[in-house]
């Protein structure tokens, strides 16, 4: 028998769980293939077969289990069965078909068969239960029993819901009870922490799309076909941040204890909703990079995130985060910082509004943007101008951000 333990996702990672097994008991499972799906707090990853053989699972969807622990086990001397080359064949145990048998009104039910524990005599609560349910005022005639014969267990008391008396309508009323996944729990649970121990502020500001969207719809096409990847908002708003980093440093700061990091590089997340869940990959040194560059980066770690296949140090990092509810049809939000980031940029969605222009009215593609930062490291002269300064790179983004030469900046 071979133990599959539980290997390490990352460095800090004492404990995971395990999400959903792709396989059952006495499946055949060939090396490397994927038997089961383990959620950490930061990702959720495939446990792959060490080897060929018969499985047996050792843990339960859901549990908990420490990094090293044996989660199933693999008897490799096991031959493959006929026909079958993956999980979901089990040579062991023969499939059954069995077939409905008429009642026999005359003969006495056995024993051993199985009881609606609904109608059933034998539901009656175990002492504990029945002192819960009298507490909670919940007859035992609307707990489903789990226990031996029916037999309503403690364990079905605490779940049991105090039945409903109707509604006017007689409209069905349902609730489902599922499990937070670790990735979520430890998102809930940073973004508490982040509302707890910061000194969180936000300031707002917008901005005229006009001229981006002028460069997109001359270059875009041009752009899609030399590089295969769409010139998007995102090259815009991430090299105009690495721009106000650099002039304001403070916002690419950090708080270490009683001492204050400052980095001389950019290292951008970027807010991805996944299907497990909101993942924030890192553009590494984004500074380094073109809009292609960008635009690529962004294109590869999004897929990768909603593909469920980002690793833990793909997202590990990050100097400042950018956030786009814009895509989801916000209008204007508080983005919570990312700790132990000190600052987050939100972007909102484009709406047609009337503006001032050269003493003009006029109607104009417009953004709302909001920074969210520690007021603990970064005073509102350096909030303020950092946004003001991404304002002025997005609005004029030909002269500040391409140096004005938008065909040599987008590398066409």
């Amino acid at each position: 028998m071979l133990e599959m333990k539980v290997p390490s996702p990352g460095e800090s990672i004492t404990e995971v769980e395990i999400a959903r097994w792709l396989v059952k008991t006495g499946d055949y499972v060939t090396k490397d293939q994927a038997v089961a799906e383990v959620d950490s707090d930061k990702a959720t990853l495939e446990l792959p077969a060490e080897a060929s053989g018969i499985i047996t699972l050792q843990a339960e969807e859901g549990e908990a289990v420490k990094v090293g622990q044996v989660v199933c086990l693999i008897d490799t001397e096991a031959k493959a069965p006929i026909g079958a080359s993956s999980a979901g064949t089990s040579p062991s145990q023969p499939v059954k078909q069995e077939a409905p048998v008429a009642p026999k009104p005359t003969a006495p039910a056995p024993s051993t068969a199985p009881i609606a524990p609904a109608s059933s005599a034998k539901q009656v609560p175990s002492p504990a239960a029945r002192k819960i349910l009298a507490e909670r005022e919940i007859p035992a005639s609307a707990v489903v029993g789990t226990g031996k014969g029916g037999r309503i267990t403690k364990e079905d008391a605490l779940k049991a819901s105090k039945p409903s008396m109707g509604t006017p309508t007689g409209g069905v009323r349902k609730e489902v009870r599922t499990k937070m996944s670790m990735l979520r729990r430890k998102v809930a649970e940073r973004l508490v922490s982040a509302k707890n121990e910061t000194a969180m502020l936000t300031t707002f500001n917008e901005v005229d799309m006009t001229a981006i969207y002028e460069l997109r719809a001359k270059y875009k096409d041009a752009f899609k076909e030399r590089h295969n990847v769409s010139l998007g908002f995102m090259s815009f708003f991430t090299l105009a941040v690495v721009r106000a980093l650099k002039l304001f440093p403070d916002v690419n700061s950090m708080i270490d204890g009683q001492d204050k990091v400052t980095y001389d590089f950019c290292d951008i997340s970027i807010a991805v909703s996944g299907p497990k869940g909101l993942m924030v990959p890192v553009i590494r040194n984004a500074e380094n990079l073109s809009f292609r560059g960008v635009e690529a980066e962004v294109k590869r770690l999004a897929t990768r995130a909603r593909d469920g296949q980002i690793t833990v140090d793909e997202m590990t990092g990050g100097t400042f985060t950018i956030t786009n509810g814009g895509v989801f049809g916000s209008m204007l939000s508080t983005p919570i910082i990312n700790p132990p980031q000190s600052g987050i940029l939100g972007m909102h969605n484009i709406v047609e509004r009337p503006i001032v222009r050269n003493g003009q009215i006029v109607i104009a593609p417009v953004m709302y943007v909001a920074l969210s930062y520690d007021h603990r490291i970064i005073d509102g002269r350096e909030s303020v101008g950092f946004l003001v300064a991404v304002k002025e790179a997005l609005e004029n983004p030909v002269e500040i951000l391409m140096n004005s030469n938008p065909k040599q900046a987008l590398e066409l």
